[in-house]
């Protein structure tokens, strides 16, 4: 198992970014920033520290005892919720780049570097970036990034889920697996699909009446 970097420079105050739900085809999605201590902080809670990794290699219910782990430790964190209608609005990629900066914004603690995964960023002004390919499989504070992300967005869809039952989110995420594809066919789309994704296009100019 690979082990993930405290931090890139120890001098500095890094906050690394993560978001989770930009593939999906309904729904927000979610970006994260945490800014965590450079070691452990508690020598008895190191197990919890060590499995703080990329979300996506992490089980559902390790991922929520993991949130509420960097919750408790970190020195700042944020969320920011992007809905639909925004991403429709712009397109993902600006909403993306937008909430970046917001996660900036909403912090307490001004970082001296910030960690982003992937390769897009817009500069902040003031503070400089790097942008890290598969970062949460590299940086700390990146995974733990993406581990609030994904479970914001878990409980998100799970909620929406609640509301319409018919299109199966709580077990494809609201991504467009082929039932999703079909229930789309069979009842339209919801107030939460994504209008400008896919197969939900053919409902972008259509009166919004949906389940059919």
């Amino acid at each position: 198992m690979t082990e993930l970097k405290n931090y890139l420079d120890i001098d500095d105050i890094e906050v690394g970014i993560d978001e989770a739900g930009l593939g999906c085809v309904a729904g927000s999605f979610f970006v994260g920033g945490v800014i965590l201590p450079k070691e452990c902080p508690d020598d008895d809670y190191i197990n919890l520290w060590n499995s703080i990794r990329d979300s996506k290699k992490v089980k559902k219910e390790r991922r929520y005892q993991l949130a509420d782990y960097i919750k408790e430790i970190a020195l700042d964190w944020t969320i920011v919720e992007v809905d639909n209608n925004q991403v429709d609005s712009t397109n993902i990629l600006k909403e993306r780049l937008k909430a970046y900066h917001i996660v900036i914004n909403q912090l307490m603690i001004e970082p001296d570097n910030i960690l982003v995964d992937g390769d897009k960023f817009n500069p902040y002004p003031g503070i400089p970036h790097i942008c890290i390919e598969k970062g949460d499989n590299k940086f700390k504070s990146i995974a733990a990034a993406s581990i609030l992300a994904k479970t914001f967005k878990d409980d998100h869809v799970l909620e929406m889920h609640k509301e319409y039952p018919v299109y199966s989110w709580d077990t494809n995420c609201c991504f467009l697996t082929k039932s999703h594809n079909y229930s789309i066919l069979e009842y339209g789309i919801t107030p939460y699909h994504r209008k400008t994704f896919g197969i939900c296009k053919q409902w972008r100019e259509l009166p919004q009446t949906y389940m059919k």
